[in-house]
C-alpha cells in the first residue's frame, strides 16, 4: 500500500509541477553602431538582448581612433526599461556601468600680462588611467518591420575612483548618447 500511495504521490508531482514554456513571438537580438561617434571619429558598437517585451540588456565598446580624444576606450554594460507598445521599442530609462580609460597628453600654457609685458610659460603633465562610472539616460528607439533599428539616446554618469585627477582634468562626470542605427535579429 506504502508503494502504490508513494508511487501516486510522484506521478501526481510530477504532473502538477509541470509548466508551460512562455513563447516568444518577437526577435531577441540587436547589433548596432552610433553614427554620431562614427563621424566624429569614435566609434562605438553595441549588443543588446532583449530580455521580454519591456526590458533588456547589453554592452557597448567605444574606442577612439581620433588622437584629439581624452577618452581612449570605454565599455558600458546597461539594462533598459521600455515603455512603447511594440516589444523593446519607443521610450526608454536605461542605467549603465562604464569602466573607460583616459589619457590626457601634456600641454604647455602660455600666459601673457599686458601691464607688465611679462610672458609666462606653464607646464602640464598629462597622465593615463581607467576610472569606473556608474548613471542614467533616457532615449527612444524605432523599429521597421523589417528589423531595422533607429535608436536616439542620452545619459549622465560620474566617475568613482580617481576623484584627484578627475576634478584635476575635468573629467568628474561621462556623458553616453548618439544616433544609433542598427538590425535586430
Amino acid at each position: 500500500m506504502k508503494r502504490t500511495v508513494v508511487l501516486l504521490c510522484f506521478i501526481f508531482f510530477q504532473l502538477a509541477y509541470s509548466q508551460e514554456k512562455a513563447t516568444v513571438d518577437f526577435k531577441q537580438n540587436e547589433f548596432k553602431g552610433n553614427a554620431l561617434f562614427l563621424i566624429i571619429g569614435q566609434p562605438e558598437i553595441t549588443y543588446e538582448r532583449i530580455l521580454e517585451k519591456e526590458s533588456g540588456i547589453g554592452v557597448s565598446v567605444n574606442f577612439a581612433i581620433d588622437k584629439a580624444f581624452e577618452t581612449k576606450f570605454s565599455l558600458t554594460p546597461f539594462y533598459r526599461f521600455y515603455f512603447g507598445k511594440k516589444p523593446a521599442a519607443g521610450l526608454f530609462v536605461e542605467g549603465f556601468a562604464m569602466l573607460n580609460s583616459l589619457k590626457i597628453e601634456d600641454e604647455t600654457a602660455v600666459y601673457y600680462n599686458y601691464s607688465t609685458g611679462a610672458t609666462t610659460y606653464m607646464f602640464y603633465k598629462g597622465d593615463s588611467y581607467i576610472d569606473f562610472a556608474l548613471g542614467f539616460g533616457v532615449g527612444a528607439k524605432w523599429i521597421s518591420k523589417r528589423g531595422v533599428i533607429l535608436e536616439v539616446n542620452g545619459g549622465i554618469g560620474r566617475n568613482l575612483l580617481n576623484s584627484e585627477k578627475n576634478d584635476y582634468f575635468g573629467h568628474t562626470f561621462v556623458g553616453r548618447g548618439g544616433l544609433t542605427v542598427g538590425y535586430r535579429f
